[in-house]
């Protein structure tokens, strides 16, 4: 059986982590990885409904994203974790809990996300209609020691998904040749 990992995208709502994270995880079950993907918005709504948006319950969020991670990986799963996750505290401490752990920075300009917005969030944001908007009137913390940075404004998703799955070869944490069995 293959080594389980986190693979852990973090960045501003909008950028492409659920998009990629979908992405990788088509392409690792194609090469016979077992793959999870926990996307924000449905951890939300299943496993921390209930959680507000105060630095705290974003906090809690996070810890029970990566708890659920740590649990996959030891058990041969690739967990891909697709969070805004926007203090690097917490996600610094949820990479310290395991012991493959790959972080993606998805980044990408304001106007862009501004332009991709669907559902018009940032122009509220932006024009002081929504209060606590991770990235606009709430913080991000960009991450420090990070494995890979994904700027989505200057690639497209393909080959956004060609870098990460090199990243990921070159250190080791998947094969090009697919999983052991």
């Amino acid at each position: 059986m293959s080594e389980g990992f986190t693979l852990w995208f973090t960045g501003l709502s909008g950028a492409g982590k659920s998009t990629l994270a979908g992405m990788a995880a088509e392409e690792l079950r194609r090469r016979g990885y077992r793959v999870e993907v926990l996307d924000g918005d449905e951890v939300r709504t299943n496993l921390s409904k209930g959680l507000g948006f105060s630095k705290e319950d974003r906090d809690t969020n996070i810890r029970r994203i990566g708890y659920v991670c740590k649990l996959l990986a030891r058990n041969g799963v690739v967990a891909i974790a697709a969070a805004i996750s926007p203090y690097r505290e917490v996600r610094d401490e949820v990479r310290g809990q395991h012991e493959r752990f790959f972080e993606a920075y998805i980044e990408c300009p304001l106007d862009t996300l501004v332009e991709r917005d669907v559902k018009g969030l940032y122009k509220k944001a932006l024009a002081g209609e929504l209060k606590g908007f991770t990235g606009v009137s709430d913080p991000y913390e960009p991450p420090l020691n990070h494995e890979l940075t994904i700027i989505t404004s200057r690639e497209t998703p393909q080959e956004s998904l060609t870098r990460l799955l090199g990243s990921l070869e070159e250190r080791g944490y998947i094969s090009r040749h697919g999983a052991k069995r």
